[in-house]
């Protein structure tokens, strides 16, 4: 699912401070950009838990929020639902390829190499 820009803003926090937090961190941080209510972060953050995205746990009166998977994990489950239904996924994974500037195909090499050894990025990174 594409996040909004704010629900983007509080997931891009949760996931680089990789710990619980709660509202009130969340919007003790976001509006050092824009000024923001507590209300309008407590309702994304109560949104982005009932997406699944976020998880939380009670803490005396109030609730901590962490993320609920990686930011990693979460793109590559946004990628897979782009694919869903795909008829020709090689060709789409072409065209992606095509895209990708030469640190990525290099970081992308180096994935392939580490699942498949027997690849030809997996020969070539043997080779050197």
């Amino acid at each position: 699912m594409v996040l909004g820009q704010l629900e983007a803003a509080v997931m891009d926090r949760l996931w680089s401070w990789d710990r619980s937090a709660s509202v009130r961190d969340v919007l003790e941080d976001l509006t050092k950009e824009r000024p923001l209510a507590y209300t309008t972060v407590m309702t994304v953050m109560d949104n982005l838990h009932r997406k699944g995205l976020l998880l939380r746990e009670k803490r005396g009166r109030a609730f901590v929020y962490r993320a609920a998977s990686s930011r990693e994990r979460h793109t590559a489950e946004l990628m897979e639902r782009a694919m869903e239904g795909i008829g020709d996924r090689g060709g789409v994974l072409l065209r992606f390829v095509e895209q990708l500037s030469e640190a990525d195909l290099a970081s992308l090499r180096a994935v392939v190499a580490d699942i498949d050894p027997e690849s030809d990025a997996g020969r070539a990174e043997g080779a050197t």
